[in-house]
């Protein structure tokens, strides 16, 4: 009897029942030993922490900065997410010393101030959608109050933030590259505004312009940079709150667990369990193994961020939320040189938002079956409705 072909898992990963049931998506990886190769991606596919975690650290083998296999990168793609180092040193480390200038204590209290007015303001609604009344418009105040602008318009920025979301899943879905494209343009010239026009008093924004050096950090890479620190501050952080409450709500206790105070340690296994960043992308620089699989020059190495972050030879009883969970190498927000900038904030709004919820004399609940948006490697909810009670 001849077997019947094991079809690639990774054509699953966009159908609603993996959106939004993640140990059913990712439980026919952790039978795979080893890189396994993806017809449809067109690489190598790694799965197991260990591997993953490989890939991600070593800038020396596996690189996020095409050119250095010979392509030919357009300089709009150019920015601190597609560079490597020295290049990449010299302008993540303009963006760490601006986050650092931050005054923090300001902004935990304008967040704090920010999500109790929100559940207030839905307080007295029989129900709500939770990802457009409260996550997604709490991100973008959020990370604008960190840059120091004025919000982009809202009726047209959610739409083109889910442009290049939509693009990320490219060898997925051909047709979202040029959507995508544009919408990177897009952004990079509103963050070319901000940086070029007048003087701001505060935030990320001023102190780039104040203290750029073009012989360092080229305008075009600082400007691009920008635009993925608004994107991602945006999208992760709205993706993580509404990820998060449905995997408490998922999770009968715990959001009473919360109720008493969000610890590092639940915030770090809340983003193991539901974090957005499922997939990264690696090019490999020279012929070199991974966990003795060979892999060769120019050949692409997709690194499943969601899979690791479940693989049983790492975590116990991977596919719970163990608030508890002690120790927890979590790769949710990437490891090396390329690790999420935005983590404290994305940590911080989270921490905030769910003590919150928790908090409240009536706790949230869902009504009816959420909906997820057909992304897969920033996975992320359309819509939740809940009501109290």
């Amino acid at each position: 009897m001849i077997e019947a072909p094991v079809r690639d898992p990774i054509t699953r990963l966009l159908t609603p029942e993996a959106l939004r049931h993640p140990a059913l998506a990712w439980e026919p990886f952790h039978r795979r030993e080893g890189l396994w190769w993806s017809d449809v991606l067109d690489s190598w596919v790694a799965a197991s922490l260990a591997d993953c975690s490989t890939v991600l650290t070593d800038v020396d083998r596996f690189c996020s900065d095409w050119r250095r296999l010979g392509e030919d990168t357009p300089v709009a793609s150019l920015s601190v997410q597609a560079l490597d180092p020295p290049e990449h040193t010299a302008v993540r480390a303009l963006l760490v010393h601006a986050f650092r200038a931050l005054d923090r204590d300001g902004l935990r209290r304008a967040v704090a101030d920010n999500v109790e007015r929100r559940v207030e303001e839905l307080a007295d609604r029989p129900s709500f959608d939770f990802v457009t009344g409260f996550a997604a418009p709490l991100a973008l105040d959020t990370i604008t109050e960190v840059l120091g602008v004025d919000p982009p318009d809202g009726h047209r920025f959610p739409a083109i933030s889910a442009d290049i979301v939509d693009s990320m899943d490219h060898a997925l879905r051909p047709e979202t590259v040029e959507p995508g494209r544009a919408a990177r343009a897009a952004l990079a010239d509103l963050a070319g505004r901000w940086l070029d026009g007048p003087a701001r008093d505060r935030g990320v924004v001023a102190y780039l312009a104040a203290h750029r050096v073009p012989d360092r950090v080229t305008d075009t890479v600082l400007r691009n940079s920008l635009r993925v620190v608004l994107h991602s501050g945006y999208e992760s952080t709205a993706r993580l709150l509404g990820n998060a409450l449905l995997a408490c709500l998922d999770s009968p206790g715990s959001l009473d667990a919360l109720a008493g105070g969000v610890t590092d340690t639940a915030l770090h296994e809340l983003v193991r369990c539901a974090g957005p960043v499922q997939a990264e992308a690696r090019g490999c620089v020279e012929d070199t193994e991974v966990n003795g699989h060979p892999v060769r020059r120019g050949e692409v190495v997709t690194v499943l961020i969601a899979a690791a972050d479940r693989d049983p030879r790492a975590f116990t009883d991977p596919d719970a939320l163990r608030l508890d969970r002690h120790p927890n190498p979590h790769l949710a927000f990437g490891r090396g040189p390329h690790a999420c900038l935005g983590a404290p904030l994305a940590l911080l709004v989270t921490r905030l938002a769910l003590g919150a919820l928790a908090r409240h004399h009536r706790r949230p609940r869902p009504v009816g079956e959420p909906v997820f948006r057909r992304n897969a490697t920033l996975r992320g909810l359309d819509r939740l409705d809940l009501a109290w009670g």
